[in-house]
């Protein structure tokens, strides 16, 4: 009997460490078309998705309720968020930073935005290299996303607008075509 328990064991042990193998195994990410039909559970909108914040400051917590610490404190009316998650009014969020956490519902808005990454980027007249420059945007501007072709994206800031290279903008998929 001593024998059987001490196999039980070690194959009770095998198992234990087969499960955590498993669990804790790195997952491949999947095809990006795989990715892109992800859909949320709450609004069967894709994930991840942009959008922007609707108020001039808002709260990310831990978790996905007010009773969850508040990690971040978003001080930017209509700065471009992430959202990569959704469970009931929340949405998981996250910043060109990777900095994030949940976010209640009313205060994020469709309307797209993006943010500058490079400084003095050219706001160009049509979607071509050598359009004539109308303007430059510093590194950090928000600016209001309209058309989008598969390089060039057409936004506004500060009553300024113009064609900007997508590889410039944080708050667009480097293959998201607008009209």
């Amino acid at each position: 009997m001593g024998l059987q328990a001490t196999t039980f064991r070690h194959g009770a042990f095998l198992l234990a460490v087969l499960a955590l193998t498993l669990a804790f195994a790195p997952v491949s990410a999947p095809p990006a078309a795989a990715q892109q039909a992800t859909r949320g559970p709450v609004t069967n909108l894709p994930l991840p998705r942009f959008v922007s914040l609707k108020t001039s400051e808002g709260n990310a917590r831990r978790g996905p309720s007010l009773s969850h610490r508040i990690d971040w404190v978003y001080k930017r009316r209509s700065l471009p968020l992430e959202i990569t998650a959704e469970f009931g009014h929340w949405r998981r969020v996250r910043d060109r930073d990777g900095a994030g956490g949940w976010v209640h519902y009313s205060l994020l808005s469709g309307v797209r935005t993006v943010l500058i990454q490079e400084d003095m980027v050219a706001l160009r007249a049509q979607p071509t290299e050598d359009a004539e420059v109308l303007a430059r945007a510093e590194t950090g501007v928000v600016a209001r996303l309209g058309k989008c072709t598969p390089v060039w994206c057409q936004v506004t800031a500060g009553g300024e607008y113009g064609w900007v290279e997508k590889t410039a903008l944080w708050g667009v998929d480097l293959a998201e075509l607008r009209e």
